[in-house]
């Protein structure tokens, strides 16, 4: 009799998040009428492994990792295995599946330049580099929780995103900024499906991008950030749902008017613009109480604001008048 053996990193299917889950945007554009999109979520983790690694030694930031730990920001759980963590990523513009770390090995990241643009002082475009030459850089630890209920815990190197908002000037009647990801059809072949409001957009209050926790990301795991993490640059928010943490940024963009956002104009009730992690407040299709830990078996409780509320709390009070039961959407 043949007896299959599973590999360590296989998780059991009755530790899985189930299927709708982990299709839960596929099922939203199915539903309004455009069709099924791709499946097989998180197919292949350690075949595409390699690919984590794949073109970092042509980054010229590489002199610059490992970055100095914060060591203020610690975890309750251990750190996700970066074989995972690198592996199994939400990037859209190279496909709906989970598994596209070799097909997005093919992004440019050098020359990067990020456009700062809208109700600044002065308007500016600046080379990724010449910008992480003035920002106070570091590593911290961050927990990160999908709003399709599964989670990891990794080690983001960057900076302070406060420290990016004060370098651009914002006016004072500026209220949020909304950073845009690359565009690139030569190369990202998601950007095909004309059903999606590309690009992909995100924003924040002022408040929340000056928060502490607010993190510009450009490393993972002690070294540049992986493309398929979305390199160059990318956002970190650990108490909003993992869709806020847009990736590949190419501009921010101050303005006085709340940013409509990618998934807001697909389906404003289950990806609003706060997006913060609640427990209490359930996805339309399934439970937000509890998440799947990557590479961990069974599940664990989730906590509001993703366990950062001491942070970030205060940032919410009396919002709840205004945005009723759906402040955290």
């Amino acid at each position: 009799m043949l007896v299959r053996v599973k590999k360590g990193w296989e998780l059991p299917e009755a530790q899985a998040t189930p299927e709708s889950v982990f299709h839960d945007r596929r099922r939203l554009v199915a539903a309004m009428g455009i069709g099924a999109l791709f499946a097989a979520a998180g197919a292949g983790l350690p075949g595409r492994a390699h690919a984590a690694a794949a073109g970092a030694g042509e980054d010229p930031s590489a002199g610059l990792y490992p970055m100095k730990r914060n060591l203020k920001y610690t975890l309750d759980r251990d750190l996700t295995k970066e074989e995972l963590a690198t592996a199994y990523n939400n990037y859209y513009e190279f496909g709906s599946q989970k598994d596209i770390a070799e097909e997005a090995q093919s992004l440019k990241i050098r020359p990067w330049t990020v456009r700062i643009d809208g109700m600044v002082e002065k308007e500016m475009t600046v080379d990724i580099d010449a910008l992480l030459k003035r920002m106070p850089l570091e590593e911290r630890l961050y927990r990160l929780r999908c709003v399709e209920a599964w989670s990891m815990a990794v080690p983001w190197s960057g900076f302070a995103m406060k420290a990016l908002v004060d370098f651009a000037r914002p006016l004072s009647s500026a209220k949020y900024v909304r950073m845009e990801t690359l565009a690139d059809k030569a190369v990202m072949p998601g950007l095909r499906q004309p059903w999606y409001p590309w690009p992909y957009t995100e924003g924040l209050t002022i408040a929340e991008a000056t928060n502490e926790l607010a993190f510009m990301a450009t490393g993972l795991y002690g070294k540049p950030i992986p493309r398929q993490n979305g390199a160059p640059l990318r956002l970190a928010v650990p108490w909003k749902y993992g869709f806020k943490s847009v990736k590949s940024i190419v501009r921010f963009n101050f303005t006085d008017k709340r940013p409509v956002t990618f998934w807001e104009q697909l389906q404003k009730s289950e990806y609003g613009f706060w997006a913060n992690v609640n427990p209490e407040v359930d996805h339309p299709r399934w439970s937000q109480a509890t998440e799947m830990v990557l590479g961990k078996p069974g599940r664990v409780p989730t906590l509001p604001y993703n366990g950062y509320g001491e942070y970030v709390a205060g940032l919410y009070a009396g919002l709840e008048k205004t945005e009723g039961d759906r402040l955290f959407r």
